[in-house]
């Protein structure tokens, strides 16, 4: 079995490849750690998409689309249009930055996320109203298969209204979140090509 190493070993060895790490990979590890606190503080509300543009103005092509991307990998379909919002004016702020901005596209794509976005929020919200509906009109639906002390599987009226809709909302959507996913992640993934 292998020695395991203690936390002094562990650091030393980092200290001996941080010594011999080139300059291009030390200015590298600047630039991501750069990048780290710069969107810590922009996730956190603790500067706005201005800031954001003031602290990034004088740096590097590389590190203005590490930022961007950072900002597109966080947003998802079930992100609120908050988070998006805020994502949105980080991602075009950086690009203004640019020389050969490609400003339309990206817009246009962000607006495809949000559209979509929407349209699988208000999806979710009918198919809940839609599941309610039935389920108040036939409460059989409201059944489900319970142990009985004998060993026995029987049905028992058990879930209320709303527990009975969020169990075969949940079922729905498992189903046809699947195609919105698809669609979202072609999107991303045409923003991200853009990107440069």
């Amino acid at each position: 079995m292998g020695k395991v190493k203690s936390a002094l070993e562990i650091a030393m060895e980092k200290a001996d490849k941080i010594g011999t790490l080139s300059l291009e990979e030390k200015e590298k590890i600047r630039e991501e750690e750069k990048v780290a606190s710069i969107m810590k503080d922009y996730y956190q509300g603790k500067i706005d998409s201005n800031t954001l543009w003031q602290q990034l103005k004088e740096s590097k092509p590389a590190l203005l689309k590490m930022v961007q991307l950072n900002l597109i990998d966080t947003i998802s379909l079930g992100s609120s249009d908050e988070e998006t919002e805020i994502r949105k004016k980080g991602i075009l702020a950086v690009e203004s930055l640019k020389e050969n901005q490609r400003t339309p596209f990206i817009d246009s794509a962000l607006h495809a996320i949000e559209d979509l976005r929407k349209e699988f929020e208000e999806m979710k919200e009918r198919i809940a109203e839609d599941l309610k509906r039935q389920i108040e009109m036939h409460p059989q639906l409201r059944m489900q298969p319970v142990r009985s002390p004998d060993g026995r599987t029987v049905m028992q009226m058990s879930l209320s209204v709303d527990e009975a809709v969020k169990s075969k909302l949940a079922d729905y959507l498992a189903e046809h979140e699947k195609q919105y996913n698809m669609e979202f992640a072609g999107i991303i993934q045409q923003l991200k090509e853009q990107i440069q």
